[in-house]
């Protein structure tokens, strides 16, 4: 067996084959389907077994399954993975069936389902299914409740997914390095009626993060809040595709958080509901309108709302810092400090040297050398420019035109014309101040000189 300590140590991956499993085991075994493309994968309807309406997995796909004398059994690969997390930079995680997080699992309330595990990692692991009732025995902690899956072994989860909603996948093993490497996945099981809770366009994603040096290509799992890259499904922006939709349809969003801090969820243009959590469906009697709703960590939530305006609407983290990349605390805040004379000295000695932050953070439109498969803190261009985005950041695409189930990208929004925000060239009008109390917009108040007389208690040592 192959030790964490050796694993890290290695110039990459290390996959162990499964040559445990024998081949009657083997051919017995749903076939493991594998992806290597970060694109979004529209799901077609369910092949067989009970009728639903499948979710669109934002840069990912849904595992397929095959049914067996009336039970859903999928094959689910833990292994070493390469992820592209924006164009230009890749990184060696961890995930399940080819990708970080792995496939999201879809299933209908009440089904009978089977899920053989196959560990290809150089160290054991398990599957706890978040939020799920279930056997104990199928609860997926190591050492609690089953052994850990050796590298190379095979392992067989069976319950009846008994209650619909939304939840999530993940180990309970080594989980300091393995959901830092990216081990998670997301779970759905749609209600028995699939008219019940019925919307147009139901999208899923994992909130993940992680700490990538500069230059190189393997998470550091040891960081515990100093994270430089925020992800939804393991993308940053503008490496996330963005949300199309049709005005007037019902959307869902469905979001899981398995970072280590919270998130604070912010949509653009519209307002909608919390209509469910990863402990079931909110009672509509309880439900306000919002357009932030904060994610914790190991939460889920649904947000519903009707695509009512049409436009490019952001759809981002709002914590400022979660939706840049490669960020870094010990760059000094140089707001005001004058270069002048500086850099040109400053050039002799080092000479890529380039004056930055003396007017504000902005880098828009700044070129300058970074280490190898390393993204820019801040990236993307709109219409209009740089976006000056990364991390946790998308678009909401509202159009008229988008047909029902077409998730293609329509391209940037046409703007009605005077319906976009411009410069204005008239005269100004001087601003109005108070002229009481030296301009202040507050008046001072005159109060008289009150003389106070202090005695100092005697004992208690002096205090």
């Amino acid at each position: 067996m192959i030790s964490r300590r050796d694993f890290f140590r290695g110039a990459g991956a290390v996959a162990v084959s499964a040559a445990a499993v024998s081949k009657v085991g083997a051919a017995s075994l749903p076939e493991a389907m594998s992806m290597n493309n970060a694109n979004t994968q529209v799901p077609p309807p369910p092949p067989n077994g009970r009728p639903f309406n499948p979710v669109v997995t934002l840069n990912g796909w849904s595992l397929p399954w095959r049914m067996n004398s009336g039970v859903k059994e999928f094959h689910l690969v833990a292994e070493p993975v390469v992820r592209e997390l924006a164009p230009g930079m890749k990184a060696n995680l961890w995930g399940y069936n080819g990708q970080s997080p792995g496939p999201t699992i879809e299933v209908v309330e009440g089904d009978r389902v089977r899920i053989f595990v196959t560990n290809k990692l150089p160290e054991h692991t398990s599957v706890h299914w978040h939020g799920q009732r279930l056997p104990n025995g199928m609860d997926g902690v190591t050492g609690l409740t089953q052994p850990g899956i050796a590298p190379g072994k095979t392992f067989v989860y069976e319950f009846v997914a008994k209650r619909p909603g939304t939840f999530m996948y993940h180990p309970h093993a080594d989980e300091m390095a393995q959901m830092a490497m990216g081990m998670m996945g997301f779970w759905v099981t749609h209600p028995k009626d699939p008219s019940l809770h019925a919307v147009d366009r139901d999208f899923v994603f994992l909130l993940n993060a992680y700490d990538v040096e500069p230059g190189s290509y393997t998470p550091k799992i040891n960081t515990m809040l100093d994270f430089n890259l925020w992800t939804f499904n393991s993308r940053v922006f503008p490496g996330i595709d963005s949300m199309p939709v049709r005005q007037g349809d019902k959307v869902r969003i469905r979001v899981g958080n398995l970072t280590m801090t919270n998130h604070p969820i912010h949509l653009h243009g519209h307002e909608f509901f919390v209509t469910g959590t990863d402990g079931g469906w909110t009672p509509p009697a309880s439900r306000w309108p919002e357009v932030t709703t904060d994610v914790a960590v190991g939460q889920m939530r649904a947000v519903e709302f009707v695509a009512t305006d049409l436009g490019d609407w952001a759809f981002h983290c709002h914590k400022s810092h979660h939706t840049m990349n490669a960020m870094g605390h010990s760059v000094p805040t140089m707001i005001g400090v004058d270069h002048r004379g500086v850099a040109e000295k400053i050039n002799k000695i080092v000479p890529d040297y380039m004056v930055m932050g003396d007017k504000g953070g902005s880098m828009g439109g700044m070129e300058m050398p970074i280490p190898e498969n390393t993204l820019p803190m801040m990236m993307g261009e709109g219409p209009f420019g740089g976006v000056e985005m990364g991390g946790m950041f998308t678009v909401l695409k509202v159009r008229k035109e988008q047909k029902r189930g077409d998730y293609t990208d329509p391209g940037w929004y046409k703007h009605p014309a005077g319906t976009v925000a411009y410069e204005w060239t008239g005269a100004l009008p001087e601003p109005s101040r108070s002229t009481s109390a030296g301009g202040q917009s507050m008046p001072v108040m005159n109060k008289p000189n009150v003389e106070l007389t202090v005695r100092k208690p005697s004992g208690h040592g002096g205090h």
